[in-house]
């Protein structure tokens, strides 16, 4: 369990749930500072995956996504310049998934490494983890499955279960300069 940082979170939103077809079309960041960054991403040429019910539930048509999504390569170098070393998310299966496919289809390497939320967690906290979300979503009102959305939802659950007391100590940066 890690305690003194204050935690960068990501969430993917994606072209379905099959884990060998499916692709990244969203990627919000919730950065430490609570800051919100997020793009739609252009379907890489060799993505054709797509489900109709995947996208009732976010919203996004893959017209849009041709049309106002950002390359796989420049997600790629956004995440990279602003991410600090660790980045936390809430489905590491999947979210890991959809990070290997977009930097992949990139060529770029991640200068990062993706952790489950979990391992910010003890049990106890793992334990309230889910009410504590359904409060924040309900205080925030804002949809889910947006990507910068559920990423804000990760920080805001986070900063009302971290222990009363522990004033988070920044993390390093580790962001580059071009």
């Amino acid at each position: 369990m890690i305690t003194d940082i204050r935690p960068a979170f990501i969430d993917f939103e994606a072209s379905s749930l099959d884990l060998i077809a499916s692709y990244p079309i969203e990627v919000g960041l919730c950065m430490p500072d609570g800051s919100l960054h997020s793009w739609l991403i252009a379907p890489h040429v060799l993505w054709q995956d797509w489900s109709d019910s995947a996208e009732r539930v976010h919203g996004i048509s893959r017209t849009t996504l041709e049309a106002e999504g950002t390359s796989v390569r420049e997600v790629a170098y956004h995440l990279n310049e602003l991410l600090p070393e660790q980045v936390f998310c809430d489905a590491w299966t999947f979210d890991s998934f959809w990070l290997h496919r977009l930097f992949r289809a990139a060529r770029v390497r991640p200068e990062f490494q993706l952790e489950s939320i979990s391992m910010l967690l003890n049990a106890q906290q793992v334990r309230q983890w889910s009410a504590l979300r359904q409060e924040v979503i309900s205080e925030l009102g804002l949809p889910v499955h947006r990507a910068a959305n559920d990423a804000l939802i990760l920080h805001r659950t986070w900063e009302r279960i971290r222990p009363e007391g522990a004033e988070p100590v920044p993390a390093p940066d580790h962001s580059h300069q071009v």
